[in-house]
C-alpha cells in the first residue's frame, strides 16, 4: 500500500493555514500531513498544535526558508517510509481530490519523477501555474500565469518543471538527485530541482485533473524586497547549474541582456539595497555554484538535445519589456 506524505512549510500564516489544512485532511486519498514550523512569531506554532494535534510538527527557531523548510518536511516522510511526498503552500487551499489525481498520473510511469497540478487563484478566476516553462534566455515562468481560468491547459502533457506550490515527488527520485537547494532559500528552487530531474532522465509531468488555489504573494509581499532580492541572486545560480555546454553559447548573452535590464528596473524602483545586495550574493556563491554544475552535469543521463528540445524558444510571455528591447536590437 502506498504511503503518501504532504508537507507545508509554514511562516506567520496563521491568517490562511487553517483553511489550507482542512483541504488537506479530507482528501479522498489518506495522508500524513506535516507542517514545518520555519520560525514564526504570529502564534502560528501554537494554533496548529492546538486545533490540528494529529499533524505532525517539525519546528525551527529561525526562518530557514522555502527550500530549508520543505527539505526538513521530506526528511521526516522519507524517515517515515512514505513513497511519493507533495508539497502545499500554507496559503493554498486543495480540491478534495487532488492528492488522488497527482498520485493516479505518478503511478502510470516509473519515470515520472515529479507531478504538478493546476493551481488557480483563490477566487478561482485566473491561473496561477499549469506547469512552468524554462527559455532559451534561460528565464523560468509559469506557464499560463494570469490568464483567465478556461479548459485551455486541460490536457495531461509533460511539462518542463513543477510548481513547488502544490506538486508531488517521488521520494526514490529525491534520494537520487538530492533535496532541494537550500542555497536558493525562495524562488526558483522549484525549477532547479526539476532541471535535476530532467537531467538525470525522469520527467515533469501536468496533471490538470489535480486542482488547488492559491493566495498568491500572501507570504513574499510581508517582506520589502525580499522578491528581488532573490530572483536577483536565483536566476543565475539557475542557469549555471542547470543548462548543458553546449547551449551555453546560446542562453548566456540573452539570459545577461535580460537579467541587467532587471536590476536596472529594480533600480529605477527604488530597490537599491535589495538589488545590489542580491547580485553580491551570487557573486559570493559562484564557486559553490561551480561546483554543483560539475556534479550535476557529469551524471547527466540525457541528451543536450533533449533539453534543448523542451525549452521553450522565447521570452517569457509576461516579459513586454524585454520583448520592446529584443526588437530595437532586432531592427538596428
Amino acid at each position: 500500500m502506498l504511503k503518501l506524505s504532504v508537507v507545508i512549510p509554514n511562516w506567520n500564516g496563521k491568517e490562511t493555514i487553517a483553511e489550507c489544512l482542512d483541504s488537506l485532511r479530507i482528501q479522498s486519498l489518506g495522508c500524513q500531513i506535516i507542517v514545518v514550523e520555519n520560525g514564526s512569531t504570529d502564534g502560528s506554532l501554537e494554533f496548529i498544535s492546538q486545533t490540528y494535534p494529529e499533524i505532525e510538527l517539525v519546528i525551527h527557531q529561525k526562518n530557514l526558508g522555502f527550500a530549508a523548510g520543505v527539505n526538513a518536511g521530506i526528511k521526516r516522510a522519507i524517515a517515515n517510509n512514505s513513497d511519493y511526498v507533495a508539497l502545499f503552500n500554507n496559503d493554498a487551499v486543495a480540491e478534495k481530490d487532488w492528492l488522488q489525481n497527482l498520485t493516479k498520473v505518478m503511478e502510470q510511469n516509473d519515470k515520472t519523477g515529479i507531478v504538478t497540478c493546476k493551481f488557480l487563484d483563490i477566487k478561482a478566476e485566473y491561473l496561477d501555474s499549469t506547469g512552468d516553462q524554462y527559455t532559451t534566455w534561460g528565464l523560468p515562468y509559469p506557464r499560463g500565469r494570469g490568464e483567465l481560468a478556461s479548459n485551455k491547459y486541460d490536457e495531461q502533457t509533460e511539462i518542463f518543471a513543477a510548481s513547488g506550490g502544490a506538486s508531488l515527488y517521488r521520494i526514490s527520485m529525491l534520494k537520487q538527485i538530492g533535496l532541494f537547494d537550500e542555497d536558493f532559500f525562495a524562488y526558483y528552487e522549484d525549477v532547479d530541482i526539476s532541471f535535476r530531474a530532467q537531467l538525470a532522465g525522469w520527467k515533469v509531468i501536468y496533471a490538470p485533473k489535480a486542482v488547488a488555489y492559491h493566495q498568491i504573494g500572501a507570504t513574499s509581499s510581508k517582506i520589502k524586497g525580499f522578491t528581488t532580492y532573490q530572483t536577483i541572486k536565483n536566476l543565475p545560480m539557475l542557469l549555471w547549474k542547470n543548462v548543458p555546454t553546449p547551449l551555453l553559447a546560446t542562453v548566456v548573452p540573452r539570459f545577461y541582456l535580460a537579467y541587467f535590464s532587471f536590476i536596472l528596473s529594480a533600480l529605477c524602483r527604488g530597490q537599491i539595497w535589495p538589488a545590489l545586495k542580491g547580485f553580491l550574493a551570487i557573486l559570493l556563491l559562484i564557486p559553490k555554484t561551480i561546483l554543483k554544475r560539475y556534479y550535476i552535469q557529469r551524471s547527466k543521463k540525457v541528451s543536450t538535445q533533449y533539453i534543448r528540445s523542451i525549452m521553450t524558444a522565447d521570452l517569457p510571455s509576461n516579459a513586454a519589456r524585454l520583448r520592446k528591447l529584443r526588437s530595437f536590437f532586432t531592427r538596428h
